[in-house]
């Protein structure tokens, strides 16, 4: 098996080359949406599309034969997608074109890239650092992405194929429990706060509200000084979300493969709908919606397969709210957890706690011979045995 990466590769064209790029993605973007406007929004085909529009299309916006098949095959894509989401395609923006080996070659010696434009083939200056150099070396990648990002600038995103090692056979299970508080916590104690975190999406929010109610009220030039601030701001909140959640999954990732076992992450899918439903204020429902948990559950996914780590998604029921220690069910007042079996007694941090859980229910199936769930008190166990998904 492969792993698909991409590389964002930065170039630096000239004016002219700038000029002969913005020409291509228009005229990309021009058929793009001549073609959806057209062919009537049922037809998803790409065969049948091109049959119908292809060399009006070439003759109309001066694209390669190739070129106008990427075209084609954007509105297919768009429409399926649109289609599956019970949604209607948006307008096409002059942003990206997608390359194959046809119109797009590496050449490692130099680094640098040839592209097909819109009257010539160029060449561009590639300029990477450390990283993208060792992934492309020795690698002769067939596909990219030639992107215009929102900064103005311009990058080739490069797709390069690694081989999946095969994953190590597990010793252990390291649970990682997810939340606002607290970020991630592992079974091990390790945790990452979510404080600072929030105070940073707290004030990018606050920032944006005020610029937004005086680029509405404000004079002419006020308006205008604070519109240019908001689309400068654009982006800030992801980026930093984005590098942290990168940063969290290196960690569990290289924290199991040095320990030589498997990742356990609960499975959160839908934990916005139910949340939601819950009486909240709108900064509480803004904080809630704000983290892309899901984007630490890919990062972490592709991380732990390249790396040769078994991961493991296990129902999130009970495990805040049980004794990890005697499985039975007991009292959390936000991060403080206490068992209110007498027998047991045991108090701490509750997301240690809720972390352990999860790594005994990743121990059940990883390890599925040892005797992980069971209760060592007098009486009938209760919590994690009641959990429906087991």
């Amino acid at each position: 098996m492969e792993q698909v990466l991409t590389l964002v590769c930065k170039i630096q064209p000239t004016d002219e080359e700038t000029q002969h790029l913005d020409a291509t993605l228009q005229a990309f973007a021009d058929a793009c949406t001549y073609i959806h406007t057209t062919i009537p929004e049922r037809i998803v085909n790409v065969m049948r599309m091109q049959a119908m529009l292809y060399y009006d299309v070439r003759r109309r916006f001066g694209l390669s034969s190739n070129l106008a098949q990427q075209a084609f095959r954007r509105v297919s894509g768009n429409r399926k997608t649109a289609k599956a989401n019970s949604d209607t395609v948006k307008a096409f923006e002059p942003t990206s074109i997608q390359y194959d080996q046809r119109i797009f070659s590496f050449r490692e010696r130099d680094w640098t890239v040839s592209l097909t434009l819109l009257r010539s083939r160029a060449h561009f200056q590639l300029h990477l650092g450390n990283y993208q150099r060792g992934k492309l070396k020795e690698q002769k990648p067939t596909s990219a992405q030639l992107c215009k990002h929102a900064d103005g600038s311009y990058a080739v995103h490069i797709q390069v194929k690694e081989p999946i090692p095969p994953p190590q056979i597990p010793t252990d299970v390291l649970g990682v429990d997810l939340g606002r508080t607290d970020i991630a916590h592992t079974s091990e104690g390790t945790r990452w706060d979510g404080g600072d975190i929030r105070r940073c999406r707290d004030h990018f929010a606050h920032m944006r509200a005020v610029l937004q109610r005086k680029a509405s009220k404000g004079t002419r030039s006020a308006r205008r000084r604070c519109r240019e601030l908001l689309a400068r701001l654009s982006g800030h909140e992801r980026r930093f979300q984005r590098h942290t959640n990168h940063v969290i999954s290196k960690t569990l990732v290289e924290t199991a493969q040095t320990a030589t076992a498997a990742l356990a992450l609960e499975d959160l899918t839908g934990i916005r709908e139910r949340t939601n439903q819950q009486p909240r204020n709108k900064t509480e429902r803004r904080r809630n919606n704000n983290w892309a948990f899901f984007q630490l559950r890919q990062f972490v996914t592709y991380k732990a397969a390249l790396a040769g780590v078994m991961l493991h998604l296990v129902p999130a029921a009970y495990t805040s709210k049980m004794c990890h220690r005697c499985l039975h069910l007991g009292s959390r007042t936000g991060k403080r957890f206490t068992c209110t079996n007498p027998s047991c007694g045991w108090t701490g941090d509750a997301d240690f706690n809720a972390a352990k859980n999860i790594r005994t229910l990743g121990l059940q199936v990883s390890l599925p011979r040892g005797p992980w769930v069971h209760s060592p008190w007098s009486g009938e166990p209760r919590g994690l045995l009641e959990n429906p998904g087991l």
